[in-house]
């Protein structure tokens, strides 16, 4: 699969179904039949939507910790809360968990934005407020992250 691309304001219904937009769903058209997995994100309050075969390739990562370190196996149970296997319908719409609802506190408003391989689910308020936070030094991380001279680790 190949990088995703476009940033979706949606809504989230009474029941936490989320119409998946169309420009998102045409992308994901190779991977429908697969499913996905939702979860938690680690490092901001949102979900992120994996299609199956990125899940795979994460837990692959995973399974290599020894559970015998009680920071692997601390981890290994952290990644893994609230993760749910999830399908988009027939109509094109996905469950959100009320769980998984409440970790991003999720309202009706939502933003659904790739990140790379996988889709970010926000509270669209939440969302704004991370962007507005990252602009204030996102000349510098984008030097740092992206700025390198070499070939194998930035863009010339």
């Amino acid at each position: 699969m190949n990088s995703l691309i476009g940033t979706y304001d949606c809504k989230v219904d009474a029941k936490g179904r989320l119409m998946m937009p169309s420009g998102m769903k045409k992308q994901l058209a190779s991977v429908l039949e697969d499913g996905f997995v939702l979860r938690r994100s680690v490092f901001q309050p949102c979900l992120e939507l994996y299609p199956m075969s990125e899940w795979q390739t994460v837990m692959e990562k995973v399974n290599k910790l020894n559970r015998f370190k009680k920071k692997n196996n601390d981890f290994i149970r952290r990644f893994n809360a609230g993760a749910r296997m999830v399908d988009i319908d027939g109509s094109g719409r996905l469950l959100i968990p009320k769980d998984l609802i409440g970790f991003a506190g999720i309202s009706k408003n939502i933003v659904i934005s790739p990140a790379v391989n996988i889709i970010e689910i926000w509270d669209k308020d939440k969302y704004e407020q991370a962007i507005d936070d990252a602009a204030i030094d996102f000349a510098d991380l984008a030097e740092e992250v992206m700025g390198q001279d070499d070939d194998d680790h930035g863009i010339s």
